[in-house]
């Protein structure tokens, strides 16, 4: 091994303390090319972008006769030719050995004598590997490869083979890790779902209730503000955004929207006033409703609808009412045909004519109660994914040369 000082990661497993060896990708992977199916006949695989996965291709439209395939088996190391810069590097999965591509996604067996497939992958899943090396790629401008001899010459730093080992099995551990809580998420994702469903059409009620809910147009539990920032006393610009609420317009956009000379003409949105937003998204394809929980007061473009709830509805209550999706048909029904495709455009008179359904205060205030908790618990998890994936992105950093 090389004693070039220059060539050691910051941070070593015990026991090892050698530099890295310089040697050329072809030391550790051959490429395979064993003759397949056509276009017509192959099962076809893909390898997606950003280190997501070797997956099965899904066709619009059926391969040609013409187009020769190769097979590939499990544990074979496979990038996409077109995507090199785009970190299109995987593993055949055990579920897809067999399945084919095209020379465009060669395959490569693993000199597993010197090389760990795992740690190979993560190295090249580096961005100081794929940007330095993606420069080699030839062709037109909208179809530049790294061909496989040119990426067979690169030049790469690696460890020995137990040194590697240890490596794969952290960077393993963890993304596992990060797997089993992004499940958390999405399982904590479902349950909200059925709970906004069922608390909301009755159908789950808490055992101490049974007195039917009472019927309320929206205009009637709320009312609209219209206090407008004449005298320019507050200067914080808030925005509405479907996934994050309520916040503050500058640190949303990283840039203010808002012309600050001229907030006069701005509504006033007070802690726990309630915003409608009209523009459409996939998260909210009537347009958010969200309550202002920043613990203070800014104000809002005039192109939004500011309400606040009255004694009868308990604002937390009428929250995640909102964040359910029962008052998309009234939207749908009685929204009118907006000028702009990214907005929905209904009236402030009918939107005050939604149904709203309400029961007694202290049922409003626990199932408030109960989503706030569920919603607590599913922040913390993905501040918890959060931090996993910084520990990832620092290991990434100091494993590696």
């Amino acid at each position: 091994m090389s004693k070039d000082a220059k060539n050691v990661p910051a941070l070593r497993f015990k026991g090892y303390s050698d530099a890295w060896e310089k040697r050329k990708v072809s030391d550790y992977l051959c490429e395979s090319r064993i003759p397949g199916s056509n276009g017509l006949k192959a099962k076809k695989l893909t390898v997606k972008l950003w280190g997501k996965g070797v997956v099965p291709k899904n066709e619009t439209y059926s391969g040609s006769i013409k187009t020769k395939y190769y097979v590939r088996s499990a544990n074979q190391l496979i990038y996409g030719k077109l995507d090199f810069l785009h970190a299109a590097f995987g593993i055949v999965p055990q579920s897809l050995d067999g399945w084919e591509s095209t020379i465009d996604s060669p395959a490569f067996d693993v000199n597993t004598s010197i090389g760990n497939a795992a740690f190979l992958l993560a190295l090249f899943l580096r961005p100081n590997f794929y940007l330095r090396e993606g420069i080699r790629a030839n062709g037109s401008r909208k179809a530049k490869r790294i061909h496989e001899d040119t990426f067979l010459s690169m030049s790469i730093s690696a460890p020995q083979r137990k040194e590697q080992d240890q490596i794969a099995v952290v960077l393993d551990k963890t993304e596992l890790l990060i797997a089993a809580t992004q499940d958390k998420i999405d399982a904590f994702e479902q349950i909200k779902k059925a709970f906004l469903q069922h608390l909301f059409d009755q159908s789950w009620r808490f055992g101490e209730y049974s007195e039917l809910w009472t019927s309320h147009l929206l205009g009637e539990i709320t009312s609209k503000v219209t206090e407008k920032n004449t005298e320019n006393l507050y200067h914080e610009t808030f925005t509405n955004s479907a996934k994050y609420g309520i916040v503050e317009q500058q640190s949303f956009f990283d840039k203010l929207i808002s012309n600050e000379a001229n907030l006069t003409n701005y509504y006033v949105v007070r802690e726990n006033d309630f915003v409608y937003n009209p523009r459409i998204s996939n998260l909210a394809p009537v347009g958010p409703v969200r309550r202002n929980k920043l613990n203070r007061t800014g104000v809002m473009s005039p192109l939004y609808y500011v309400f606040k709830a009255t004694n009868a509805a308990y604002p937390m209550f009428l929250e995640y009412f909102f964040k359910g999706e029962s008052w998309y048909r009234f939207m749908y029904l009685n929204g009118d045909t907006g000028a702009r495709s990214d907005r929905f455009a209904i009236k402030d008179k009918v939107f005050e004519q939604m149904p709203v359904k309400l029961p007694e205060e202290s049922e409003q205030k626990k199932i408030g109660a109960l989503l706030q908790n569920l919603e607590t618990v599913m922040n913390q998890t993905q501040e918890r994914l959060q931090k996993i994936r910084t520990i990832k992105d620092s290991l990434l950093k100091s494993l590696f040369v």
